[in-house]
């Protein structure tokens, strides 16, 4: 079945389905994904005789992504930084963006805390758990909250702690951005607040590729008539539970940088955008003065 000419075929379908260029060796990415081999086995091992269970399961895989179903959702996995989690469509699927918020806040910890503990940090809206474990895994924090208002993706988060079980512990708690946190009177107690929140609009959301707009979750990308609900939020909260000192790191849409910078001003925030890898205006940065 791992032939050669199968998995070439099976690749130019895909790129038929999807009226675009897909990445040609897709078919042996899914035949890699469902089999369990690393991605230069397959072809290596293309001659071996496959296990019925796995050559079902391809297929399966390939009819899923003819349909357009994201490969990190075909697969159930998906790399973010160091880690390898599980995703589907209760939680947005990790992008390479989100990893350059988490390096952000990796360097301002070692820039103002050096090789101490770096208190506790808090990921507001962690969908897959993605941010919160990464900070687990790669930060000297001494405890990470994950905060999550969708209880399905919260559960699934909670698949991924169990997962990747970091030495420092992460908490996943149900609710709507900072409530969970206010709630519990945790008043200047957090060290980094740090989001991916929504922040496009209902338009913006309506334009995006069907593969984004048909199998993502609307509620994690979508925040108002404006995109910037979401943010507004986190800046006239953020103040109440973060310690003098304390880092508020959001990723923004490139398009509304000086909105987002306006918006921090009048709750009192000085916001230092960063661009992302590919040179967009995608990170605001402000640190708790007073």
């Amino acid at each position: 079945m791992a032939e050669v000419r199968v998995l070439r075929r099976i690749a130019d379908e895909l790129s038929r389905a999807s009226g675009s260029l897909e990445d040609p060796n897709e078919a042996a990415a899914l035949w890699a994904a469902v089999s369990g081999m690393k991605p230069g086995e397959v072809w290596l091992k293309r001659e071996t005789e496959p296990a019925p269970d796995v050559v079902k399961r391809f297929w399966k895989a390939v009819e899923q992504r003819k349909a357009g179903v994201p490969f990190a959702y075909v697969v159930g996995h998906v790399g973010f930084r160091t880690l390898d989690l599980a995703i589907d469509p209760r939680a947005l699927i990790p992008r390479p963006e989100t990893e350059g918020l988490v390096e952000h806040v990796l360097e301002y910890g070692k820039r103002e805390m050096g090789d101490g503990r770096w208190g506790v940090a808090a990921d507001i809206g962690t969908g897959s758990g993605c941010i919160a474990l990464a900070l687990a895994v790669e930060g000297d924090f001494e405890k990470v909250v994950a905060v999550e208002r969708s209880p399905a993706a919260a559960a699934l988060a909670r698949e991924n702690v169990g997962r990747v079980a970091p030495k420092t512990p992460v908490e996943v708690r149900e609710g709507n951005l900072l409530g969970p946190l206010v709630d519990k009177g945790e008043r200047g107690a957090y060290r980094a607040i740090v989001a991916n929140p929504p922040y496009l609009t209902e338009r913006e959301f309506a334009e995006l590729d069907a593969s984004v707009r048909e199998f993502e979750p609307r509620e994690a990308l979508v925040s108002g008539h404006s995109g910037l609900d979401a943010t507004r939020a986190l800046f006239a909260g953020a103040g109440m539970v973060l310690e003098r000192g304390g880092l508020l790191a959001l990723e923004i849409d490139e398009r509304r940088a000086d909105a987002v910078r306006a918006l921090g001003r009048d709750y009192g925030w000085e916001v230092a955008i960063h661009n992302d890898v590919y040179g967009y205006s995608r990170y605001a940065l402000s640190i708790k003065e007073a």
